[in-house]
């Protein structure tokens, strides 16, 4: 049984490859694998259809005891984050599916995916870790004051991103959604400086994600 890793970004999971000497065990036009002994990361790209494929990649050809994905993510909470800060996710929603039809039979789509409670207690950091984080997921980038103050309002989520909901879909298919855990380190704000400090914040933030991993690998 191994520790599956999915991340989005080459940039993000740099950090883990380095930090857990992973080497690469096979590699397909976007996907790339990764692995030592305890642990397998699959970098899938960037978006939901990206991370549906590293995920169902995984979840297929390993025997997996837990599932984390771990990166970079947008606030959508102003001032009440800092770029560093560390969610642990237990909704997901997709801000960016719009049906004009209702019914259970589309609840995979429509409706939030809940996963159990995160009640971690770590602290000892110079930046706030946070349980039960409520994250958008879709495929833009979001990089507009005005969106953020929109989806804000429709949602009241805390954080957005552009993975977390197709990992966690492909996880409920494979009866694994209880072993997910969801970590986002904040990178921006999503508003008009994010494209600049997405990837100006993007190491100080994988590197408190990492310390976070760290601690959750040693329970």
């Amino acid at each position: 049984m191994k520790i599956a890793i999915i991340t989005a970004m080459k940039e993000e999971a740099d950090h883990i490859i380095k930090q857990y000497n992973l080497q690469e065990v096979k590699r397909f036009h976007t996907l790339s694998i990764y692995e030592n002994e305890t642990m397998v990361l699959a970098l899938a790209g960037i978006g939901k259809i990206q991370a549906a494929l590293g995920t169902a990649y995984v979840l297929e050809n390993y025997q997996v005891s837990n599932m984390i994905n771990i990166g970079i993510t947008g606030s959508l909470l102003g001032n009440e984050a800092k770029i560093g800060d560390v969610f642990f996710v237990s909704k997901i929603v997709q801000h960016d599916m719009y049906l004009p039809f209702d019914g259970p039979h589309l609840d995979y789509a429509k409706k939030e995916i809940i996963l159990s409670p995160q009640n971690y207690s770590i602290d000892g950091f110079d930046f706030s870790v946070s349980n039960n984080a409520f994250c958008l997921t879709g495929d833009q980038f979001i990089d507009d004051a005005q969106k953020v103050l929109e989806l804000r309002e429709k949602f009241s989520a805390h954080v957005i991103e552009m993975e977390a909901f197709a990992i966690a879909s492909i996880a409920r298919e494979y009866n694994m959604l209880d072993k997910c855990i969801f970590i986002k380190a904040i990178s921006d704000g999503a508003d008009n400086d994010a494209i600049d400090a997405h990837m100006g914040n993007l190491d100080f933030a994988m590197q408190n994600s990492l310390k976070v991993l760290e601690k959750i690998l040693l329970k």
